[in-house]
């Protein structure tokens, strides 16, 4: 699997306009066959920045992923968002299935 977060720090007068977009980006993500989920996640101190989480089934489907209609458009309109260069991890290991259960935290 393919694991990669990417920290998107967003324009504040560009916010409104921003949610529109990564609304509809998550959707086309996880639309795609290769894709195992798509998430944003929102920062608690600095409403600005966003997490984009996604996982891909193997590196074929992070490739196919790249080379669609939607991450190009994405990839054209970002730096119009953006108040920063964003940064990424990005983690491609066969030790990666999916989700697990969290061994520490069990509901009472």
């Amino acid at each position: 699997m393919i694991l990669i977060n990417v920290k998107f720090p967003i324009r504040p007068e560009r916010l409104e306009e921003f949610l529109g977009l990564a609304r509809q980006y998550r959707a086309d993500v996880t639309a795609e066959p290769g894709n195992v989920y798509f998430e944003w996640s929102r920062d608690l101190d600095d409403p600005n920045t966003f997490i984009a989480v996604e996982c891909f089934r193997d590196g074929d489907a992070g490739a196919a992923h790249m080379g669609t209609k939607h991450v190009a458009q994405f990839m054209a309109t970002a730096p119009d968002f953006v108040a920063a260069q964003p940064s990424i991890v990005y983690v491609d290991s066969a030790d990666i299935t999916g989700w697990g259960p969290m061994g520490e935290i069990k509901p009472r």
